[in-house]
């Protein structure tokens, strides 16, 4: 089950130091507007220190973490969909999250596109775009069905009537996220995968001694987004590029507390975009290698099987669980096996996070 977020935000927001932070491709930030001619793909490593933990204890040849697909587009424009721009937002649909980078800092050395730093002015301008061209799609599907309707179709003359609600919504400037729909209702748009219905993590880009407890543009920030339920984060994008081109882990950890921080920045961002999705992870463990597999909450073991390989899922007989704690403290399988700390599951047992899986199937 792969991850993918999508990095948006105006021009000299701080987005691609940031996407340099947390990508192993590195890209070319640039102080220029329009500069950008394509988009920058990444993929990074999900952070999760009990893999190292586990590793440690198997004596394992390596560890497979779970990795998140990171595009980063150009920076966008006031107008752009209305002109022609903004062509780069198509990317962004097949996106499972946002990541909005908001710039929360002054430097006269880099001119704001809009000519005064304004965070929450930024949001508005990106979410206005993002609507503009959610509702093109939506008034796009209308005209279909409404073809449809005249030659009877029931169903049509139905959807027809939930999307021009769902246009109305739009056309007040509010977020596909924001609505209150039935699922039945949404299914008309569950195909679209609209840009303002994505759940987001905004993220403060601010300068090196805002890094811990922000600044007056954070303020303004969680203030404007506290009825949409999203996460704001502080990030200081220069601080962290900083930290990520240190290549010795001792240098960063002392980079880092003389920050007054704990862990980067970017170890939150990712560990963010695990939440708001409602993802966890379940791990494989043996002699070759520690794997860190992710599943939504809720999952069953045989679904949590065919992450892994579809046949297992079809041919799934058991499964052997260890919980992790267990695990760490009896060190071992066989220990775990006979202090009864290894389960026998059948298909209706639903995963826990940091469960350890053993697959038994049958094709």
């Amino acid at each position: 089950m792969g991850l993918k977020c999508g990095i948006i935000g105006l021009s000299k927001s701080g987005k691609t130091t940031l996407f340099n932070c947390i990508s192993n491709t590195k890209a070319q930030a640039s102080g220029y507007e329009f500069s950008a001619t394509k988009s920058n793909l990444g993929q990074v490593n999900v952070p999760d220190p009990r893999l190292q933990i586990l590793y440690d204890l198997v004596n394992s040849h390596k560890i497979v973490p779970v990795t998140v697909d990171i595009v980063d587009i150009p920076g966008l424009t006031k107008g752009g969909m209305e002109s022609g721009g903004n062509k780069f937002l198509a990317e962004i649909q097949q996106t499972d999250a946002i990541i909005h980078v908001l710039r929360c800092f002054d430097d006269p050395t880099l001119p704001h596109p809009e000519g005064s730093v304004d965070p929450v002015r930024d949001k508005e301008i990106v979410d206005l775009e993002l609507q503009v061209r959610d509702l093109g799609l939506i008034e796009r599907k209308i005209a279909k069905l409404e073809k449809q309707a005249k030659v009877g179709d029931k169903d049509a003359k139905k959807g027809m009537e939930v999307l021009t609600h769902f246009t109305k919504h739009l056309e007040d400037f509010k977020p596909m996220r924001t609505l209150m729909a039935s699922e039945e209702d949404r299914r008309w748009i569950a195909d679209m995968f609209l840009l303002s219905d994505k759940p987001v993590i905004y993220v403060c880009n601010v300068d090196e001694k805002s890094a811990i407890e922000g600044n007056s543009y954070v303020k303004r920030v969680i203030e404007a987004v506290k009825d949409e339920n999203m996460q704001v984060l502080i990030v200081a994008g220069q601080l962290e590029a900083e930290i990520a081109a240190l290549e010795d882990p001792e240098d960063r950890k002392i980079f880092l507390e003389d920050a007054g921080l704990t862990e980067p920045g970017v170890d939150r961002l990712v560990r963010s975009a695990y939440k708001i999705l409602n993802l966890m992870s379940f791990f494989t463990v043996g002699p070759k290698e520690i794997h860190a597999w992710t599943i939504h909450n809720g999952m069953t073991a045989p679904q949590a099987a065919g992450v892994i390989h579809s046949d297992l899922e079809r041919g799934y007989i058991r499964a052997e669980v260890i919980k992790y704690a267990d695990f760490v403290h009896y060190k071992t399988e066989l220990a775990c096996r006979e202090h009864g700390k290894l389960f026998v599951e059948g298909k209706n047992y639903v995963v826990a996070d940091g469960d350890l899986l053993n697959i038994r199937f049958n094709v």
